[in-house]
């Protein structure tokens, strides 16, 4: 499906000028020509060249996807869409941040009139410590991290993420970059037989692209987004209050947050997993537990685990972890999390991977007027079935319900 959503603005949506314009959009028409123009060719370098360089070597055949490695590190081919993918990356981030470095002190006083005007609360402790591995390295190559800061009151990053991240899928998140929220919520709405929670909290939610969805769908509900990125926290508040939903949201630790025991019906991640820590993994599991009321469910979506794909699958997409410095995108695709979720103390039988179809996919295969909750209704009460849609078509959910 070729793209032609473009992001939908708001009131601290950073706004380049013509040229700033032109060079965003080159970005990411530059990562579509890698994704469509190079990335088909790695198949064939493999099977023709590398495989049966690296069996003449060694004398066996490539058996995992560290061997692939391996063998395609040495191939020119691979180099180049190697290169281009990293210098790619590095050019979205730097054509948006020439356009907040201009506009930055008025995106900051936006931002404020915004939170001062909000109904949601705001909660940014005096003293928080951001956890080491989310300030060590500038995540997906992208300048400061999620936490970085430059001025008082800062959501310099916060911009950055939000423009940076539509750039990167190519608009496949969608005119809002809440793709995934709008899938999980159609998930909730098919396939949890009438689930209406009353308080849904959604974990690691940057600018809360994610989140307001869910306000969408449940509007009586309480939602909660928390993050450890101040300027994520600050920018995802104002962002909600300018598109007019009442959305709370807090600088917070997913692994001990500071709720009280039982306080959530829902709990929610999205692309959380892959960007913490194995040892912070486990006890994000185990707060969930402790957040949620007995009957309710634990949703976390992301990338799924190597073991449901071949290894030349699982090669291409290890290149995140080699090139686009995301260092547990491998390690948590390769960690049992429903071993995670039963140690947390969710029942085994609650808990599976299942498919949430991407919204976007479906609004296009139905034609569908708009891109909003209202608009996905009849979409999501229909069912659906795998492989309709392309590319892609679903995001991984991993699903467990407290006894």
């Amino acid at each position: 499906m070729l793209n032609t959503f473009q992001q939908v603005d708001h009131p601290i949506l950073p706004k380049p000028t013509h040229d700033e314009g032109s060079r965003q959009e080159f970005t990411k028409s530059f990562k579509q020509f890698i994704q469509q123009g190079l990335l088909p060719g790695l198949g064939p370098v493999f099977g023709v060249r590398a495989a049966k360089a690296f069996e003449r070597e060694h004398g066996r055949a490539p058996a995992d996807r560290r061997d692939i490695r391996s063998a395609m590190v040495k191939d020119l081919y691979f180099q180049h869409y190697a290169a281009a993918n990293r210098i790619a990356q590095e050019l979205l981030w730097e054509s948006t941040n020439v356009t907040i470095d201009r506009e930055l002190p008025e995106l900051i006083e936006k931002a404020r009139g915004l939170s001062a005007s909000a109904k949601g609360q705001l909660d940014l402790p005096e003293e928080f410590e951001t956890p080491r591995y989310v300030t060590s390295i500038d995540i997906h190559c992208m300048p400061g991290g999620y936490a970085g800061a430059v001025a008082p009151d800062d959501i310099s990053t916060g911009a950055l993420y939000d423009r940076g991240v539509y750039l990167y899928a190519m608009g496949y998140m969608g005119p809002f970059n809440d793709d995934m929220g709008r899938s999980v919520c159609n998930y909730v709405n098919r396939r949890l037989d009438g689930f209406k929670p009353k308080r849904i909290l959604d974990l690691g939610c940057t600018v809360g692209h994610s989140t307001l969805p869910y306000k969408e769908l449940f509007p009586e509900a309480e939602v909660w987004g928390v993050d450890v990125a101040a300027p994520q926290v600050r920018y995802a508040h104002a962002r909600a209050a300018g598109l007019g939903l009442e959305v709370n949201f807090a600088q917070m630790n997913a692994e001990e947050t500071r709720f009280e025991d039982g306080s959530f019906d829902l709990i929610v991640s999205h692309i959380l997993l892959h960007e913490t820590s194995g040892k912070a993994m486990p006890r994000i599991f185990n707060e969930c537990h402790r957040l949620l009321a007995p009957g309710g469910y634990m949703i976390h979506a992301d990338l799924p685990p190597f073991d449901n794909m071949d290894p030349f699958t699982q090669f291409i997409l290890d290149n995140e972890t080699w090139y686009n410095n995301e260092p547990f995108w491998g390690a948590m695709r390769e960690t049992d999390q429903v071993a995670l979720a039963k140690a947390a103390g969710f029942p085994p039988e609650s808990i599976k991977f299942d498919t949430a179809p991407m919204a976007i996919m479906e609004f296009v295969a139905q034609q569908a007027a708009g891109y909003s909750q209202d608009a996905s209704a009849a979409v999501s009460d229909r069912e659906f079935a795998a492989g309709e849609y392309a590319p892609g078509g679903g995001w991984e959910v991993l699903i467990a319900r407290k006894a």
